[in-house]
């Protein structure tokens, strides 16, 4: 495969965050900046896990955005400025196929400038 047809590969990025307000402002801005696509929004769930020696319970927001390798770094820079937690959970996945109209619009949505607010 091509060095450009690899960066045009999609990907989803996985996250959460702690409140619904904050999903929603790390989504405008993901979107607004062009480095996603489409950013999905789940249910309040409960993530247990460890942390720092002690067993921390959380409800979280799921998210997961879609873009492309070639935005995927810069994608996941922005989250982590955005992130409110220390270790924030950044996790790619890649897509093996889809929809040839949605894979389309997905690239060329992260492929052009970003919006400026008037």
């Amino acid at each position: 495969m091509a060095g450009d047809e690899r960066a045009q590969e999609a990907v989803l990025v996985l996250s959460s965050v702690p409140d619904a307000l904050l999903a929603k402002r790390i989504a405008h801005v993901l979107i607004e900046e062009r480095l996603a696509a489409c950013v999905n929004l789940g249910a309040p769930g409960l993530s247990m896990y460890m942390w720092q020696d002690t067993l921390e319970g959380t409800e979280e927001i799921p998210l997961v955005a879609k873009t492309t390798r070639e935005r995927l770094q810069a994608l996941a820079d922005r989250l982590w400025q955005l992130h409110p937690y220390e270790v924030p959970e950044i996790l790619v996945v890649p897509v093996l196929g889809g929809l040839a109209g949605y894979m389309d619009w997905m690239r060329e949505q992260v492929a052009a400038p970003p919006r400026h607010k008037e």
